[in-house]
């Protein structure tokens, strides 16, 4: 692999290493992309209180995240088809995560299964959950999931309807990907990449293969998922996912500080303000900019984790310092894993480690609970 030196520099290998079908759905967002940019030009307006003159020899990153330890304030976020960027993905991510030590979810769209990333690791992790229409299908997973030993459950909130990719749609994305007029010669440009894919069994979307018992074959199976966002999802529904998980449950895509106040009363042990990293709805708020609001709705009682534009260990200072306990990372840990499998995730948080050490030193924290508001401001100040 190329010198690395941030997450920018994972981002342009993963360009280079897969075809631009795969990549644009990685890297892209709905529509216009409004959403996805706004998460980084947010993120970058904000700006870091420097604070000189303190003893900070002695600095400590570790925090909790609904029970479950992690080395830095961090867990890799839920992405789907992950196991696209590199064979075996997920189970890829799910080990570098336990070797790291930080938190790993696992997405309902993922390649591989719940049960090959429990093999794999032999860790718990999170499982990550869409609901479907076809109810026995979510307690099916639900069952799993337990099974298998996961901490936590994270349910998805913003995908009453799937948001509009034009990339994807324009690339002609198919589950498992498929060789076209319009695409083929990009792929067959990476060979290093198709000759993964050829080498894994795993192609399509394996935690619900064996659940869906009318699809006869994969393009079914995709024409089934397509169907099955629920739009009568409700607060009633999360009661009821609520009755069938008695372990963490963790509430993803809150953006406004009513559902967050909900979230208290449904019992979630913790939330997570994301706009689904600007993939859904597109012209919404950057997650950065609703996190302080949400975080004073709900004053301390529940666990408040942020994802949406985290690329750099500055970054994760600038989330706690709006507010937010620890962070989750979805890109950024799939560009290393598109760069180079295992090691390349791997080398994503241990970048991010280096940058969130560096940057607590250069802001006189030697502890994470040290970071308050008046640490991050909009405007530089003298």
């Amino acid at each position: 692999m190329k010198p690395v030196t941030s997450i920018f520099d994972l981002e342009n290998l993963a360009r280079e290493r897969l075809p631009a079908v795969i990549f644009d759905y990685v890297h892209g967002g709905a529509e216009q992309e409004i959403t996805v940019q706004r998460n980084l030009d947010d993120m970058k307006a904000l700006a870091l209180r420097q604070h000189d003159l303190r003893d900070v020899s002695e600095r400590t990153l570790a925090v909790t995240m609904a029970g479950d330890a992690a080395r830095i304030p961090l867990a890799i976020a839920p992405t789907g088809l992950a196991g696209l960027t590199w064979a075996n993905g997920e189970c890829e991510e799910a080990k570098a995560a336990a070797d790291f030590g930080v938190p790993y979810c696992l997405s309902t769209m993922s390649i591989c299964t719940i049960e090959d990333v429990a093999a794999a690791t032999g860790k718990p992790f999170w499982f990550q959950l869409y609901l479907m229409k076809q109810r026995e299908v979510n307690e099916s997973l639900i069952r799993r999931a337990r099974d298998a030993g996961c901490s936590a459950l994270v349910l998805t909130l913003d995908l009453h309807v799937q948001g509009k990719r034009w990339a994807d749609a324009k690339n002609g994305l198919s589950i498992p990907p498929r060789l076209t007029l319009s695409n083929g010669m990009d792929i067959v440009k990476h060979p290093r990449w198709l000759l993964g894919m050829a080498r894994s069994k795993r192609r399509t979307f394996g935690n619900l293969e064996g659940e869906v018992k009318k699809a006869r074959n994969v393009s079914a199976l995709s024409e089934w998922v397509e169907s099955q966002f629920d739009p009568s999802f409700d607060l009633d529904t999360v009661k009821w996912v609520r009755k069938l998980w008695d372990r963490k449950l963790i509430l993803k895509g809150i953006m406004h500080p009513d559902d967050a106040r909900l979230a208290l009363d449904v019992g979630a042990d913790a939330i997570i303000v994301s706009n689904h990293g600007g993939r859904q709805l597109d012209g919404a708020p950057s997650s950065i900019s609703v996190l302080p609001g949400i975080a004073d709705a709900v004053g301390g009682r529940i666990e408040v984790f942020f994802d949406g534009g985290i690329r750099t260990g500055a970054d994760i200072i600038k989330a706690l310092g709006r507010g937010a306990r620890a962070c989750l990372s979805g890109r950024a840990c799939l560009y290393g894993l598109a760069a180079n499998g295992r090691e390349g995730v791997a080398c994503a948080l241990k970048l991010l480690e280096e940058e969130l050490n560096d940057c607590m030193a250069l802001t006189g924290i030697t502890d994470l609970g040290q970071v308050e508001p008046g640490v991050v401001t909009a405007q530089p100040s003298l």
